[in-house]
């Protein structure tokens, strides 16, 4: 009797242990389902931090004009930071505990040695170039120095998109806005945020494709891999690729190109006030570099006059039929170009310290005379290293046997090319740039021709020898 009444305890003490120990079973399992279930949420919360971060910039964020707007925004990621936060912290005391109960699983302690970014890589300082000019003074065969060094993001004229897309009036209040609007557009495109183009490119792109991308095929680094991708027939891009055909652009692509490159350049002939520049010269994300190229302005109104025809039908008809005086207007506004240009080079060569050190004067003239050595200054300027590749494109292209066809050619007997103006511009004409343009000719070096022998004789020279104009 006393053994059959033993057994029913032992099977009563094996289940309350039993049931001991299902409680511990339980608890753990529970810590390990939570433990993964917010490890789950904290990743997905970091993929939506990740892609607001990666959001293109509106034309109101890159302005800045709407607070309400970035208020809200900034009020969206403190909450989403703060979340972040919380679920960092139960992260780490539920590891606690799992690190107590000896149940750290290895595989997270390798995922997260993998998740570590990779340490930043060696390299210089990353140099934001821009070639300030004005049309027809030489800019994009300047500009071919720099889109010809394979680890420089060039872009040809982006800004003739705002052109095309904002009308502002001449002079005034119209003109400082249209400057502060480049700006801040170029600010964000030598933070390589392409994105700002789309809302002034017409058609406005779809997905961030795009084939109207202005004078596309300008620049080597939209047309090269990945950039460059697969060739989509039936469909037209007007302002093609020339060594290779592509599909229309994908500004997403370009964007990353961009970031991947060591330097940054564009050139840009609607920037005209150089002090509008400070802000981009003091931002600490950029490390700004200002090449003003400029060129004789007799040169300028004869190539203009041949390149823009239909804008000078006054002065042809002025030169034809032998009138008296131009025309008032055409005078100032001729006067008024040049007085910009003067005053933007005074600037920079007084070296202010917002500027000191990161501006440059050059002629076109001395390029076209001495192209490597002009070259070798501007990169040696801008702290980039010059590469035999910029150099044999130089040799190659400056010393044709024919100048390339169209006006936009960078294929040319360079020596010979910049003085072809004074064979075929009637004294006349040149007497009225001298008036307009004294102040700015006496500066840049560029000498008065008293008759019209002197202004055909080859013999005479119109130019006076100067140094680097660089005050460092």
């Amino acid at each position: 009797m006393e053994k059959g009444l033993a057994l029913p305890q032992e099977c009563r003490d094996f289940l309350h242990s039993l049931r001991m120990r299902s409680k511990y079973a339980l608890f753990l399992v529970f810590v390990v389902v939570v433990f993964v279930f917010i490890e789950k949420e904290n990743k997905i919360i970091s993929r939506v931090s990740d892609k607001l971060k990666q959001i293109p910039q509106s034309l109101v964020d890159v302005n800045s004009t709407d607070p309400a707007l970035d208020l809200a925004e900034n009020a969206s990621l403190l909450s989403l930071s703060e979340l972040d936060s919380a679920f960092t912290q139960l992260q780490r005391r539920l590891r606690n505990v799992s690190l107590q109960l000896g149940m750290e699983p290895e595989e997270e302690a390798e995922q997260e040695k993998e998740e570590q970014p990779p340490p930043p890589a060696k390299a210089g300082p990353r140099r934001h170039v821009l070639l300030m000019a004005t049309t027809r003074t030489g800019s994009s065969f300047v500009g071919e120095f720099f889109n010809q060094q394979g680890n420089i993001f060039y872009l040809f004229e982006p800004l003739w998109h705002i052109e095309r897309m904002v009308s502002f009036e001449p002079g005034g209040a119209n003109a400082a806005a249209s400057a502060l609007v480049y700006r801040d557009v170029l600010k964000q495109l030598f933070l390589c945020d392409l994105y700002v183009l789309e809302p002034f490119i017409s058609p406005v792109p779809e997905d961030h494709l795009t084939q109207f991308m202005f004078r596309r095929g300008s620049s080597r680094s939209l047309c090269e891999d990945p950039v460059c991708t697969p060739f989509v027939k039936k469909v037209f891009e007007k302002y093609h690729c020339k060594n290779r055909r592509c599909g229309p652009l994908n500004v997403t692509l370009a964007a990353e190109a961009c970031r991947r490159k060591e330097h940054m350049a564009l050139k840009a002939v609607r920037i005209r006030q150089l002090e509008f520049l400070q802000p981009l010269a003091e931002d600490p994300r950029l490390d700004l570099r200002v090449i003003q190229l400029v060129r004789d302005p007799r040169a300028v109104l004869a190539s203009r006059m041949v390149a823009f025809a239909g804008k000078y039908e006054t002065w042809k008809k002025w030169l034809a039929e032998g009138q008296d005086q131009l025309r008032e207007e055409e005078v100032q506004r001729l006067r008024g170009n040049c007085e910009s240009i003067r005053l933007s080079a005074e600037l920079g060569l007084q070296q202010p310290a917002w500027l000191r050190g990161r501006y440059l004067l050059v002629r076109y003239e001395d390029v076209a005379r001495r192209p490597l050595q002009k070259a070798r200054e501007m990169y040696h300027f801008a702290g980039i290293p010059l590469t035999p590749q910029v150099e044999d494109w130089i040799q190659k292209n400056t010393q044709a046997a024919r100048d390339g066809s169209g006006i936009y050619s960078t294929q040319k007997n360079s020596s010979e090319q910049f003085e072809k103006w004074r064979f075929s511009m009637p004294f006349k004409l040149a007497q009225v740039v001298q008036a307009a343009c004294g102040p700015a000719m006496h500066l840049f070096g560029y000498k008065l021709a008293r008759d019209a022998a002197s202004l055909t004789n080859r013999s005479v020279s119109l130019l006076e020898e100067r140094g680097t104009f660089w005050v460092t």
